[in-house]
């Protein structure tokens, strides 16, 4: 060996063994506390937009409604992008960076916005008829930094947790950091729905938004400290290449026909025995979407030079087609999940609007902000989830020696999410005859009390505390490896184009009927929560359908 090549080897292994030494629990504060404060920032500005834009920008209450649910619908996509951005090209760490250095300059924006008068439009009386609306340059700073929020949001959230498990390299210690990480999210978003909405609506927006843009550069400056400790994995491609491969070499080769002879004679495949074994224990799934396995098929202009067959646009693996399959078989049951971000999301920004008509008191002195009441949804998801996984699923699992799978969790929280509607239209019902029975002018508040708004939120939560970790693992469980980073994205996705029906939804209400007015005392929101009963009964049912059809497949893992 050459002076040269003993130098080069000698110094990989000292590479090498530097970054064996890195990742590890040594890096958690650092992620953990960078992805505290970042989520402290995010949850400042979205959980009380509607509020925002209501009192500072005259914007009409169902006008709020949308806006909100568009932006929140972008900050649940921007993940997707995230993370087909770090796992194509630069990485997690990088990719964290970047946009929570975004998500810094979205949080100066606001505080400057709140700060500075000549951003917004002169004050006024909430509901006033002579208030003057935003000026075109005002709506284009306010639209650049909700933008600029949403990118933040959507490039830090799921990508630094994807960050935070690559430092592992054991299961249980990658699902132990997981754990912190959920209930750091969620002490986070109360932290958010609590002390920054309060000192929002009763100190001063400036205030409010300023301590979020502190939180943030705490968040960015604790994720650039911890550099030398992370483990960086370089990244291996997008996952979604190989998909859309299958899909155009399966269009090409439509007219193909298979040659005569055995299954390994014309179906290109690179891992050994797998053929054999596709053979033996996947034939449910050969048999169905045939269609897709031409893109498998071995054929005279796909052999090379020297007689062997390589990967290309016209020629892909079975594996690969198989991963498409099970990727195909999962939409079904997925696509049941955006009906029901859309009830949820439509439900809680029409309580913001009934709670801000209702007497928010709480003794003689303190005031609940009404965007914080949806800190009660929070607070029941996270107890059920603890109370399902400590005690009911244990319990369940003694008793009828079988696990409750999934597909029973989700369908359970589709149930218990038509039930919190069911008892949202009641408490309107009730909110709007005792309105009606006083006779209030337009802007005085319902004597009633919003504590009553409590109890179809808290049994919301409980019904995402069965939905969400089911879908987590049934997505996790089910989908092909090379996908799973972006199986929990999934998620994200079906909340975020869930959120964009549902201002589709309030949009097509506002139209078509008179019950969302802007003054919600002269409307029928009881009748637009009870076309969400339905909405979601319907959904339950699709749902059913798609569970009683729904094969794992694997069986072994579940």
């Amino acid at each position: 060996m050459e002076a040269s090549e003993m130098q080069q080897h000698f110094e990989g292994g000292r590479a090498s063994d530097k970054e064996s030494k890195r990742g590890g629990w040594t890096t958690f504060p650092f992620v953990i506390g960078s992805m505290m404060a970042l989520s402290i920032a995010v949850g400042g500005w979205a959980s009380n937009l509607i509020v925002f834009l209501i009192t500072e920008f005259h914007v009409k209450s169902i006008s709020a409604t949308k806006i909100s649910n568009v932006v929140l619908a972008c900050s649940s996509l921007f993940p997707i992008a995230g993370a087909i951005i770090a796992d194509s090209f630069f990485g997690s760490f990088p990719v964290v960076r970047i946009f929570a250095f975004v998500s810094l300059l979205a949080m100066i924006m606001f505080t400057l916005i709140a700060t500075i008068h000549s951003f917004t439009p002169p004050r006024c009386t909430i509901g006033s008829s002579t208030c003057e609306s935003p000026s075109n340059l005002q709506y284009a700073v306010l639209y650049m930094t909700l933008t600029l929020a949403s990118m933040g949001s959507g490039g830090t959230r799921f990508t630094i947790a994807t960050m935070g498990a690559e430092q592992f390299d054991k299961p249980k210690d990658q699902a132990a950091f997981f754990s912190r990480y959920y209930l750091t999210l969620y002490v986070a978003n109360v932290i958010s729905f609590t002390a920054i909405i309060y000192v929002q609506d009763n100190v001063g927006w400036g205030l409010g938004f300023g301590i979020c843009a502190i939180a943030n550069a705490i968040g960015l400056a604790a994720l650039v400290l911890g550099k030398r400790f992370y483990r960086r994995v370089k990244p291996k491609g997008s996952p979604f290449k190989s998909i859309a491969r299958v899909v155009v070499a399966a269009i090409r080769k439509r007219k193909t026909s298979p040659t005569f002879g055995s299954h390994e004679d014309y179906y290109f495949e690179t891992a050994g025995n797998y053929m054999l074994k596709y053979l033996e224990d996947r034939v449910p799934t050969k048999r169905s979407f045939r269609f897709l396995n031409r893109a498998a098929l071995k054929t005279e202009s796909d052999r090379q030079s020297d007689g062997s067959y390589a990967r290309s646009w016209r020629l892909c693996t079975m594996e690969e087609v198989e991963d498409l399959k099970n990727v195909m078989t999962i939409i079904p049951v997925w696509s049941t999940g955006i009906l029901l971000s859309t009830s949820i999301g439509v439900s809680n920004s029409l309580t913001i609007l009934q709670a801000l008509t209702m007497d928010r008191h709480l003794g003689p002195n303190f005031k609940i902000p009404a965007a914080s009441f949806l800190v009660f949804n929070l607070l029941a998801t996270a107890i059920s989830i603890f109370v399902v996984d400590c005690l009911i699923l244990p319990t369940w699992q003694n008793l009828t020696h079988t696990p409750i799978t999934p597909l029973r969790r989700i369908g359970i929280g589709h149930f218990i999410n038509i039930i919190a509607l069911v008892g949202s239209a009641l408490i309107e019902t009730r909110r709007l005859h005792v309105a009606q029975t006083h006779e209030l002018i337009e802007g005085s508040i319902v004597p009633m009390s919003a504590s009553w708004l409590v109890l179809p939120l808290v049994v919301m939560g409980i019904g995402e505390g069965f939905h969400f970790p089911g879908t987590v693992a049934l997505y996790y469980q089910e989908f092909p490896k090379a996908l799973k980073s972006t199986s929990t994205a999934m998620v994200s996705l079906l909340i975020g184009i869930g959120l964009y029906l549902s201002t589709i939804v309030t949009e097509l209400i506002d139209r078509t009927t008179r019950w969302l007015p802007d003054n919600i005392n002269d409307g029928r929101l009881d009748c637009v929560f009870w076309t969400l009963v339905v909405i979601a009964t319907v959904n339950f049912g699709y749902f059913l359908i798609c569970a009683r059809f729904f094969k794992y497949k694997n069986v072994e893992d579940h």
